[in-house]
């Protein structure tokens, strides 16, 4: 049950004979998608799909290619069909949020409930305080853990108040302008898919002629050396996806490299070499080369079927431990990055991108006996907009979706 009873302006209402369900449609970092309070959503999976897809306006069953999602508020790319389910709950007497997302495709009607989103994660706390699930920050600091139910990772936002009742501001790479600031952290992140920091067992793995790192912090991530490619980590993103042989070749690699990582689907069961080659979520894949501006290194990433614009953030979390741990692919070529000392240490990797460089740190340190690296946490900077708050028409919803929105209208009345 949630904390407190959902707010009239966050359950549905009926407006001219079509009922009509609440929205915040909002910008995390680089993605974009929808806010929507858990307790206004149907508990039956079939019910809740079919209303993401009417909201998001991809297909309700099969494959459509080229859908330009024109009936909804996605935007065709991987980074803005996401849906955050949002409640709050307490937690040893203190408030905190449940994030639960759903990952969408514009060209086909399947939704991934499988992993998390670092980027989108940073526009919560701001939802929650605009819909008032949590109470209006004071003037200062103030933080919120938020508990992600796709991976299980716990996440602390932080955000600023101004005295003249502003939030405190900040810009980053992908971002034109300033907008409320978000310091997210990520506690215990190591093994949020397979339960291990290198879930191969090994610092580097060859596979199918490639040498790659396969790293599981924030999320599973298969890392591999730009130059093996034939690229150099500073190419435009376009240029990468135009090249159809490349990408064909990195689907054939994070494919068989994420058998060796022993990826699941969120059922538990195993995921085949077809699946992970559809898959839109897992593993990320990323080419690295050594840094050319102010950063430790550079990367080119994909999410994975899709080039990002810049880096997730969860992404990023996961390249800059691999920067710390000896004998992974982004060791090899990150530059100016300290050893980890015995002692808990933050230390900061900047990432070059294409949309500039991404802030991180890691806090970590090496274990006396074996020489592993230990990650305790790990934190970045993002910024949260909201786009627009409101309702959206369900102008084709099923009779059993319906009939569910009516219940929960008569049930008010």
């Amino acid at each position: 049950m949630p904390l407190l009873p959902a707010l009239p302006d966050l359950v549905p209402r009926q407006r001219c004979g079509v009922i009509e369900f609440p929205v915040h449609h909002m910008r995390g970092g680089t993605s974009t998608g929808l806010v929507l309070h858990a307790a206004s959503v149907p508990a039956d999976l079939a019910l809740r799909e079919e209303l993401l897809r009417h909201l998001m306006g991809t297909p309700q069953s099969g494959q459509l290619p080229g859908n330009r999602q024109l009936t909804g508020l996605g935007r065709g790319a991987p980074t803005s069909n996401k849906v955050f389910l949002v409640d709050v709950e307490r937690h040893e007497g203190q408030p905190r949020l449940v994030s639960t997302l759903a990952q969408l495709a514009g060209g086909h009607a399947d939704i991934d409930w499988s992993v998390n989103c670092g980027n989108m994660s940073s526009a919560l706390q701001l939802w929650g305080l605009d819909s008032g699930v949590i109470e209006a920050l004071a003037i200062g600091m103030h933080a919120i853990d938020i508990r992600n139910t796709n991976t299980g990772v716990l996440t602390t936002s932080r955000m600023a108040r101004e005295l003249d009742g502003s939030f405190a501001a900040a810009g980053i790479p992908g971002v034109p302008g300033s907008f409320p600031r978000v310091d997210l952290f990520l506690h215990d992140p190591v093994g949020a898919k397979t339960g291990q920091l290198l879930p191969t067992g090994k610092a580097q793995d060859t596979v199918l002629g490639y040498d790659v790192s396969c790293v599981d912090v924030a999320v599973p991530m298969v890392i591999a050396c730009a130059r093996q490619f034939g690229k150099t980590a500073q190419e435009s993103m376009a240029e990468l996806e135009a090249d159809h042989a490349f990408m064909e070749a990195i689907r054939q690699v994070w494919s068989a490299a994420g058998l060796l990582m022993g990826l699941r689907h969120r059922d538990g069961a195993l995921m085949t070499r077809e699946a992970l080659a559809r898959s839109e979520t897992i593993p990320k894949f990323c080419i690295v080369g050594p840094a050319a501006a102010e950063g430790n290194i550079a990367v080119r990433y994909f999410t994975p079927q899709a080039g990002h614009a810049s880096l997730a953030v969860s992404g990023g979390c996961c390249l800059a431990a691999a920067c710390l741990i000896p004998g992974t692919v982004a060791h090899a070529l990150a530059r100016g990055v300290p050893p980890v000392a015995l002692n808990k240490t933050e230390i900061g990797i900047g990432i070059e991108n294409p949309a500039g460089i991404l802030g991180t740190s890691i806090v970590a340190h090496r274990e006396a006996a074996t020489g592993s690296i230990v990650i305790g946490s790990a934190a970045y900077r993002r910024s949260a907009q909201i786009l627009l708050r409101g309702h959206v028409p369900l102008y084709q919803a099923s009779p059993a979706l319906t009939a569910w929105l009516q219940k929960q209208l008569s049930a008010r009345l």
